[in-house]
């Protein structure tokens, strides 16, 4: 849709993402949902989860990337899953705390689902450090 409302939830959704998640990241996922199949569902997505929830008053941007690390924990979302483990940490969120969050929804999730998040959380912010984007420990 092209009216004035979806515009402005878009282009304030677009922000946010580059915010959360890179901007690098942003231009790669909406190159890849570029096609005219894939393209609505990229502008729902910026439109909906970045435009109207993560712009939201209410919780910090660190609580809603660790509260994303457990939900997608609970889903088995892994792709996604490192997805935020790097918005969670450009959210500010420490290393303690991603794996407190973590390790509480291993608890309530499983341990199948615990160890997964874990080696994808440990992945990423392995990559991040190296790429001098964090300091582990």
């Amino acid at each position: 849709m092209d009216t004035p409302l979806h515009q402005s939830l878009y282009a304030q959704g677009y922000e946010m993402r580059k915010k959360v998640i890179g901007e690098d990241y942003v231009a790669k996922a909406l190159e890849k949902g570029s096609s005219d199949f894939m393209r609505p569902l990229q502008q729902f997505a910026t439109e909906s989860a970045w435009g109207t929830i993560w712009t939201r008053p209410g919780l910090s941007l660190r609580d809603r990337s660790l509260l994303n690390l457990v939900m997608l924990t609970a889903l088995g979302k892994w792709i996604e899953l490192g997805t935020h483990v790097r918005g969670a940490v450009r959210n500010g969120a420490t290393e303690v705390e991603i794996r407190e969050a973590l390790l509480q929804a291993s608890a309530y999730c499983g341990m199948p689902a615990g160890m997964e998040a874990f080696r994808v959380a440990d992945r990423v912010l392995g990559e991040m450090q190296e790429k001098g984007e964090m300091v582990r420990g």
